[in-house]
């Protein structure tokens, strides 16, 4: 009976932290699949555009420090409900914003919401980790690309419904915030685990600098996908704001059944191999988009590009955390930083780019920063271990 009281524990756990990855992936997604709906409505020229979107990655960096200070103060399950019901109650208010200089305000406090939820329900998921024997943090990546999925599906139906963010933001906010107040019982109450701010700035090693740089670009193409896939559809291929979501929603079904199905792919063809397939698919899917700018070829694309980074970062990650020379946790700190310049420098410098040229160049850009990555990924040697041994040399 304690055997079982034991088991029935952490299988709770393990589907409270896996809710709160797929609380954080539907609100991100609720808010990605509007951003063309959000670029008619307050009228934003591309580089106002790309101005307005510094403000989430801004947040988010600002924010690092403080959230590891907190989570040396406090535990990651009370640090993950403040995440999760300020991430949410932002984006309930981002449904009433009427002018843009709010709007970047709104976005800068939910980059640093989405910062504090993240990092502490990784966190918990390491805890959770602590008591299978088995990998399973992958799968919880694999629930926020459902949830991610399920939110652009909502936001495709409601734009086809001509219902606007007024509705969908507060009742995805609200729905979101009940779920957290319930699964928080649920989470594992650990021990504050403080950690050395100079981690999380210092530059990744020489002997793993190769792979900062992919992830590095993986993460500019993929947020570049989150900001900018609509709108490209919408200027592009004079696509409505219904295709534009629908284009998007693709994008998320493809990057989903990727990650569901990567582990096993990874254990057929092994890393190296999985890595370059996936780069090329990535590579030809943004060309594709760019050298035919029709609908039909922008699906066929966006489900190509969706395929091709499902998989890259985390078995990087892996990668890194097993090659380096330092200890695996300051390196994948070091590699996160760099990452997260991907993240905040790259997508908003495409309204740049979109307004002094256009839109297409931009992912044309996009596209040669992939061609880099094909070329770092193939001098990276070969390794026979499964992508389910790096995962646990690094959350154990």
């Amino acid at each position: 009976m304690q055997i079982n009281g034991k088991y029935i524990t952490r299988e709770k756990n393990r589907t409270a932290n896996a809710i709160f990855f797929f609380i954080s992936g539907f609100g991100y997604a609720a808010w990605a699949s509007r951003i063309p709906t959000i670029r008619t409505t307050f009228d934003l020229s591309d580089s106002m555009l790309g101005t307005i979107l510094f403000a989430m990655p801004i947040g988010l960096i600002c924010t690092l420090p403080l959230t590891n200070y907190l989570l040396g103060k406090f535990s990651s399950k009370k640090i993950m409900l403040l995440g999760s019901v300020a991430f949410n109650g932002v984006l309930f208010f981002t449904g009433f914003v009427s002018q843009v200089w709010q709007l970047f305000i709104i976005l800068f406090c939910f980059g640093s919401a989405r910062n504090l939820l993240n990092i502490s329900m990784n966190a918990q998921a390491v805890s959770v980790q602590r008591h299978y024997t088995e990998s399973i943090i992958t799968r919880f990546h694999g629930i926020w690309s459902i949830a991610g999925f399920s939110g652009a599906a909502l936001g495709y139906f409601l734009v086809s419904m001509d219902i606007g963010i007024k509705w969908h933001f507060p009742l995805v906010g609200l729905a979101m915030i009940a779920l957290t107040l319930y699964q928080y019982q649920y989470t594992i109450d650990d021990p504050p685990q403080p950690k050395k701010s100079k981690t999380l700035f210092s530059l990744p090693e020489k002997s793993v600098l190769h792979y900062a740089i992919i992830v590095f670009i993986c993460m500019a193409c993929e947020n570049t996908m989150y900001d900018w896939s609509g709108v490209y559809f919408q200027k592009t291929m004079h696509a409505s704001q219904a295709m534009a979501t629908g284009a998007f929603a693709i994008y998320m079904v493809a990057m989903t059944i990727g990650r569901f199905a990567g582990d096993r792919t990874v254990n057929r063809i092994g890393v190296k191999n999985m890595l370059y397939y996936n780069s090329i698919l990535l590579t030809a899917g943004f060309l594709l988009v760019v050298l035919v700018p029709y609908p039909i070829f922008g699906f066929i694309g966006f489900l190509m590009t969706g395929f091709g980074i499902s998989c890259i970062s985390p078995l990087i990650l892996s990668l890194a955390g097993k090659s380096a020379k330092e200890g695996s946790a300051r390196t994948l700190a070091s590699i996160s930083s760099i990452s997260y310049l991907g993240f905040l420098v790259v997508p908003p410098i495409i309204g740049f780019i979109s307004e002094a040229a256009s839109i297409r160049v931009a992912f044309g850009i996009i596209t040669a920063l992939a061609l880099i990555m094909i070329v770092l990924i193939k001098r990276i040697k070969q390794d026979s271990k499964t992508v389910i041994e790096h995962t646990q040399e690094i959350a154990l």
